[in-house]
This record gives structure tokens, C-alpha cells and sequence, in this order.
């Protein structure tokens, strides 16, 4: 009996599906694994590839599949895409997988550290908080407008509504939506607080991390902006015909020809 040498893996939240092959491609086993029983699963295998689709949670197995002794390979949605057959279902998606790691020329994705993530979670917090501040804002503007109060835009002036509230602005408001304005200011100041707590912790790692640390030396330089460029992008890969390319320019892909455009 041939031996397995690469397993496909589709990953949930509590149930997953594996798919091994062996180096000729020919399928091995198909079964579902609970979310329990995972690891065990595999602690039986012979040490081999795994792949798994780039998605929610792939970085915290591809850890815990890799400290197994497995080779784990992350491949994004897209490169798996073209391997699905008909009917989709777990079975032909971690058989999508497993083909698709058997190419020559995939490409993969790097697997993430733990503190990658969490640095990654500080800007997707940001994000979101500031997100949630527009929002907040585009709310506050709106209902203003309906009491013929119009709000210039920015954060800077919609920040100054605590003290209009107090004034003729709250007085000329219906009695049930003074209060409502209120809480909507206290959320505002609440998240001013909390984006502001949230750069200093970006500024604080940017002190820390030595390559941000370089980058922040050129002039005009944004201090967030190195911390959110991943490790494999920090040295960007160049192949030996662009280095015939002058500065400022990159090679465009073309549906039948390459092209250079100014970058």
C-alpha cells in the first residue's frame, strides 16, 4: 500500500475534513475529523505536507501542525479555487487542497507567529475603533440636521459638541433627544480615547522594532507605516530582469505581453 505523502485539510470550527494522497496523486482516505480529535489524527500520520487554505485560524494550526514534525503549506482561497469540482462540500474542498499543494509552481503563504498576530490585532483594532468614530459621527451630523443644526465635517468640530449641547443648541432640542445627543457625545469621547491609546501602543512597538526603526529615519515618514508591512515584504524579492529597470519603475503583467509602467 502506497504511502501518504501530502494531506489536504479543511479547516472549520468544529468540524474538518482531511484528504491524503500519495506522490502519484492517487487518493489514500477522505474522512472528517472532529475540532477534539484533530491533533490525535494526526500525531498518527506519517510526517509529511499538509496544506491548508490561508484562512481563519490556518496560522494557529499550521503552529500546531508544524511543531508535529509536519511541513505545513498555506495556500491562498484563490490558488485553490480552480481545483474544486462540482458540488462543493468539505470532501472536494480538502481535495482541492491536496491537489493544489502538489503543484510545482504554487505559491504559498508564509505562516505567522503568535506576535504577529497580535501586532497585526492592534492596527484591526484601530481600524475598527476609528471606523465605529465615523460611523458615530455620520450619526450625529444626520440627526443635527433634522433640528436645522448643520456639523462641519471633521472630528475636530463634531468634538466640540459637548459644550454646544450645553448651550442655546441643547435648549433648542425636543426633550427626549438632548439626552440621546449626549450618549452619543460620551461614546465619541470614549473612542477619541481609545484610538488615542491605541496609537501610543503603535508608537511604542514602532521604538522597538529595529527595521521600523530605519524606516521611521526617512524624512516624512508615517511612524505606522512600518509595523504594517509584513516580515516577507520588508525585503522585497526582485527578479534579475528588473534590475535592468530604473528606480520608480515595475513590470506590469498584460493578458499577452509585459509591460513596464512608472510605479
Amino acid at each position: 500500500m502506497s504511502e501518504v505523502s501530502t494531506i489536504g485539510l479543511d479547516i472549520a470550527k468544529n468540524v474538518f475534513h482531511a484528504h491524503g494522497a500519495d506522490a502519484s496523486g492517487r487518493a489514500l482516505f477522505s474522512r472528517k475529523i472532529s475540532r477534539t480529535k484533530l491533533l490525535e489524527f494526526f500525531a498518527r500520520q506519517p510526517r509529511c505536507p499538509v496544506a491548508l487554505e490561508a484562512c481563519g485560524g490556518a496560522h494557529h494550526w499550521a503552529r500546531e501542525l508544524t511543531q508535529m514534525g509536519h511541513e505545513v503549506k498555506l495556500i491562498p482561497p484563490a490558488y485553490v479555487k480552480p481545483f474544486v469540482k462540482r458540488n462543493k462540500n468539505d470532501a472536494v474542498d480538502a481535495e482541492a487542497i491536496c491537489e493544489a499543494a502538489q503543484r510545482p509552481n504554487m505559491r504559498f503563504v508564509a505562516i505567522k507567529s503568535e506576535e504577529q498576530q497580535a501586532s497585526a490585532t492592534v492596527f484591526r483594532t484601530r481600524d475598527l475603533l476609528v471606523r465605529q468614530r465615523t460611523q458615530l459621527i455620520n450619526a450625529i451630523r444626520g440627526h443635527l440636521t433634522e433640528y436645522g443644526w448643520v456639523a462641519p465635517k471633521g472630528p475636530s468640530h463634531v468634538a466640540r459638541l459637548s459644550d454646544l449641547l450645553e448651550g442655546a443648541m441643547g435648549s433648542s432640542l425636543p426633550e427626549a433627544a438632548g439626552p440621546m445627543f449626549r450618549t452619543m457625545v460620551d461614546l465619541l469621547e470614549a473612542l477619541n480615547t481609545k484610538i488615542g491609546d491605541s496609537d501610543k501602543e503603535i508608537a511604542r512597538r514602532a521604538r522597538e522594532d529595529v527595521i521600523a526603526g530605519r524606516l521611521m529615519t526617512i524624512p516624512a515618514w508615517v511612524r505606522s507605516r512600518p509595523l504594517r508591512l509584513p516580515p516577507w515584504l520588508r525585503r522585497p524579492r526582485r527578479s534579475p530582469e528588473d534590475e535592468t529597470l530604473q528606480p520608480g519603475w515595475a513590470r506590469r503583467q498584460g493578458s499577452s505581453r509585459r509591460e513596464v509602467s512608472k510605479g
